[in-house]
């Protein structure tokens, strides 16, 4: 059985949503399952005037929030963040950033990666936050299991490199049936090679 850690940074709750998402269908393929939010570091009374991010602040600020260890107890992780210009978000640069010590103990090679995404727009930097966050893992020395056009509802949501959701500039609640399909993919497909890696 793979063990798969879902850490995620999320603002107004889309983030959340889809690493639940993420988590059930890896359950469903067999996969023991974590999953942890990365620590808000924005004082909440920046965005006090965002009730999306607020209410999401409040949902989850007494959750267990992701650590190093996440990733070392993982055979395989799935990491989820809103873009911001193109790349992840602070939060979550900052969690990765803070991962010196157990790379260099090289404790975060071997592992599959994958990832995934949202944004406000449908070219707002999407495949840039994805690509850019796997640089980060090509570091960790960690293998790159990307959906690619693997199933053909792949063709529909049409990212090869992860998931990812246009939340509009209206913070869209609902998850549309092409996203949660490609995050069952994307679980699933992440987590059968972790299981043929482990045997």
């Amino acid at each position: 059985m793979a063990k798969l850690s879902v850490i995620y940074y999320s603002a107004t709750g889309h983030g959340a949503t889809m690493a639940k998402r993420v988590a059930a269908a890896a359950e469903v393929a067999g996969a023991d399952v974590r999953i942890r939010h990365v620590a808000e570091t924005r004082d909440p009374a920046s965005f006090a005037q965002n009730p999306a991010w607020t209410a999401n602040y409040e949902a989850t600020k007494d959750l267990p929030a992701a650590t190093g260890d996440d990733i070392v107890w993982a055979d395989a992780v799935i990491f989820g963040s809103p873009t911001r210009f193109g790349s992840v978000a602070s939060q979550m640069r900052n969690f990765l950033d803070s991962l010196g010590g157990l790379w260099a103990d090289g404790k975060l090679a071997d592992k599959v990666y994958a990832a995934y995404t949202s944004s406000n727009t449908a070219h707002g930097g999407q495949e840039t936050t994805i690509l850019t966050l796997y640089v980060t893992l090509m570091h960790f020395g960690g293998i790159i299991v990307p959906p690619g056009y693997t199933d053909p509802l792949k063709f529909v949501d049409g990212n090869p490199y992860g998931a990812s959701l246009v939340a509009t500039h209206e913070n869209i609640a609902e998850i549309d049936d092409a996203t949660n399909n490609a995050l069952d993919h994307l679980a699933k497909r992440v987590v059968e090679v972790a299981n043929r890696l482990a045997s």
